[in-house]
């Protein structure tokens, strides 16, 4: 099993900066890819990025492509996401993930969650 806790969140402007940490404790986080969701009031869960094992692939969706960047030290046991030029609309809050799939897309291929952080985003 692994622990997440993720922490970074709060509140900024749009336009404005901040950076997600997800600490990873337990086995083996470097055999796990990790994936960054969030989730709106009243919307579902979504998948904005993830990072391979590896640390070799990324997948972005579209809406934050060029804007957010996720990346992964696995000798720290973390993965980050850093986020530019937010918008109103990244108002969410944000969790990270951890799935045993090697590109995973779904979200029922994540089976560990952190407890997720608050982002908001004022216009």
């Amino acid at each position: 099993q692994v622990q997440l806790v993720e922490s970074g969140g709060g509140l900024v402007q749009a336009g404005e900066s901040l950076r997600l940490s997800c600490a990873a404790s337990g086995r083996a986080f470097s055999s796990y890819a990790m994936g960054w969701f969030r989730q709106a009031p009243g919307k579902e869960r979504e998948l904005i990025a993830l990072i391979t094992y590896t640390g070799n692939s990324a997948y972005y969706k579209d809406s934050v492509k060029g804007r957010f960047t996720i990346s992964r030290d696995n000798a720290k046991n973390t993965v980050l996401l850093q986020m530019n030029s937010l918008k109103p609309e990244d108002t969410a809050v944000y969790y990270c993930a951890a799935s045993e799939s090697y590109y995973p897309l779904a979200l029922d291929e994540y089976h560990y969650w952190g407890q997720g952080t608050q982002v908001t985003v004022s216009s």
